[in-house]
């Protein structure tokens, strides 16, 4: 331990305390928000946010939600978003959101208080281990012992969390180290500026294109950027590419794009898994072309795929790691994308009817749904077909987890970019948090959650923090009274037995009136527009539980009995 270290020379700087240098560095990298639940462990970092006013610190009512908040707000802005607990279970709570960030690749850093240098390995009171903690799922652990390394820390924490593939810093902050003073100051992360593809890479994307029959562009990963997209869209244009993203990044490309095919998604169209399994070339920009875009790894086979597969990832560690590709390409998303922007056919490529038929498919299967028998209460389909005539372009659409949601990923069209909220490590409670942070990052753009029962109940407090601190939104609760997943699955493997899966909801329109939103309940499909328009009308926070047909599970399936 180095506590006593003495301080390094320097008399050109007033010493302050740690927790100051900390503000001063959050504020040299242009952070504006800070997303928290309070604790003692930090207090010195509270005090130093006081009376200053380029960072606005939001508090959460619970740590988990704040986490999601960062992890959204890092989503919307490519930068780190940024949250502070406490110890112990402050840090236990916020773990939901490192997972997410990890998963989701999305710039992040989690401030956590930590007990005294001097009391470790006592099991103090909330003592954890964070490295043992988190070392599994956040890109970098660090735990500060020696306040004057706290400017260099800080930016070595910023530098990881966006570098390679972007991902969560955790930052442990022994309560004593915060106090001491130091003569250091902050200092800035030294930029990173993306490679270039090289023209080798770019020559063999060329032949492999021209040696192509049944192409198929898929599209994923984070931190795109407006042009990086325009170049996609170009390259995409010219070359008349289906295009296809990976599982919820629907928003990286235009879904009226004429060339648009599919989401690779849970409820992925039987169209699009044939389109995928018969392409014979599979260029893949940002994705790390997971389990679920990939069916189980059954559409896209590893080690080997049965198609030619060329694997664009911004870390080098991801290429070979599943799949032995054909040809892989380091490279950011942006990056790859202006690369591929300059190239040309040297005469009309021969798949435009491939394209075609794969646009036509993912028409039809976006169609308004004939059911077989009446739908109960608020049909999911309809409810998504208004709001892709009600919403404008870019209204940001946050959601969690949950069989409601395969309705928005089928039936909603993204058509532009940091539109879609959604975490892809399939966390229940995701959608209120993030919908928060959207509607306080962007205060001028329509901003609507989408939450099953259960989802929404993980964190429905945080309608206290949405009315607190202003923000505009609409939550939209689908109430089927059951964890329609979990149930979707336990109906699959235990016909008839229906144990754990049924859920006794409050009343929410009472509960988000007590929260201070506007709120109504909507049992006839007919009505929902109504009610919609009327809580934009109202402005500030507003709330519509939406009673559906517990019955019907998915689009297309139905369970036989409750």
């Amino acid at each position: 331990m180095n506590e006593h270290r003495p301080p390094p020379s320097n008399t050109a700087r007033h010493a302050v305390s740690a927790g100051r240098v900390l503000v001063e560095a959050l504020a040299l990298h242009g952070v504006e928000r800070v997303f928290c639940v309070p604790g003692e462990s930090y207090l010195e970092v509270l005090d130093a946010l006081h009376g200053q006013d380029q960072i606005e610190l939001i508090v959460a009512k619970h740590e988990g939600a704040a986490a999601n908040m960062a992890e959204a707000d890092g989503k919307l802005t490519g930068r780190p978003g940024i949250c502070m607990v406490t110890r112990g279970p402050g840090a236990t709570h916020a773990s939901i959101g490192v997972h997410i960030a990890q998963q989701d690749s999305t710039p992040m850093i989690l401030f956590i208080g930590q007990i005294a240098r001097g009391h470790r390995g006592r099991e103090a009171f909330q003592e954890v281990d964070y490295q043992k903690m988190f070392g599994a799922i956040a890109k970098l652990v660090i735990e500060i012992d020696d306040e004057h390394r706290m400017g260099e820390l800080m930016a070595k924490a910023f530098h990881a969390a966006v570098s390679d593939r972007p991902g969560p810093v955790v930052v442990a902050l022994p309560e004593d180290m915060l106090t001491a003073t130091t003569a250091m100051p902050a200092c800035l992360a030294t930029p990173v500026m993306p490679g270039a593809v090289g023209a080798g890479a770019l020559q063999s994307v060329a032949v492999a294109l021209t040696k192509a029959q049944r192409p198929l562009l898929v599209v994923g990963g984070s931190t795109w950027s407006d042009r990086g997209i325009a170049d996609l869209r170009a390259f995409s244009d010219v070359w008349q590419l289906p295009v296809a993203c990976a599982f919820r990044r629907q928003d990286i490309f235009d879904n009226n794009a004429p060339n648009f095919v599919g989401h690779m998604s849970l409820g992925m169209s039987t169209a699009l898994q044939d389109m995928i399994k018969d392409a014979d070339l599979v260029l893949s920009v940002g994705s790390r072309l997971g389990d679920i875009p990939t069916g189980g790894y059954a559409l896209i086979e590893p080690p080997r795929a049965l198609q030619t597969l060329i694997l664009s990832h911004v870390d080098a560690a991801e290429l070979g790691r599943v799949f032995q590709a054909d040809l892989a390409i380091q490279a950011a998303p942006d990056a790859m994308a202006s690369a591929l922007s300059t190239l040309v056919p040297d005469a009309v490529p021969c798949w435009g009817e491939w394209t075609r038929r794969g646009r036509a498919a993912f028409e039809a299967f976006t169609a308004r749904k004939v059911h077989g028998e009446p739908v109960a209460g608020v049909d999911l389909t309809e409810v998504m077909l208004h709001l892709n005539r009600a919403l404008p372009a870019d209204a940001v659409l946050a959601n969690g987890a949950g069989n409601y949601s395969v309705w928005l990923h089928r039936y909603y069209r993204y058509r532009a970019p940091r539109t879609e909220l959604a975490s892809t490590c399939g966390a229940m409670g995701y959608g209120l948090p993030a919908a928060i942070a959207a509607a306080l990052r962007l205060k001028s753009r329509t901003v609507v959650c989408v939450a099953g029962d259960g989802c929404f109940l993980m964190y429905p407090q945080e309608l206290a923090t949405a009315v607190q601190y202003g923000v505009t939104l609409i939550v939209l609760v689908v109430n089927n009274g059951m964890y329609g997943t979990i149930r979707m699955h336990q109906e699959r493997h235990y016909p008839g037995r229906v144990s754990g899966t049924r859920l006794q909801g409050p009343d929410y329109v009472a509960l988000a009136k007590a929260f201070g939103a506007y709120a109504e309940r909507v049992t006839v499909t007919g009505d929902f527009a109504g009610a919609f328009d009327r809580a934009r009308a109202a402005g500030g926070v507003g709330l519509i539980e939406l009673a559906t047909d517990p019955l019907q599970i998915t689009p297309d399936k139905r369970l036989a009995y409750l």
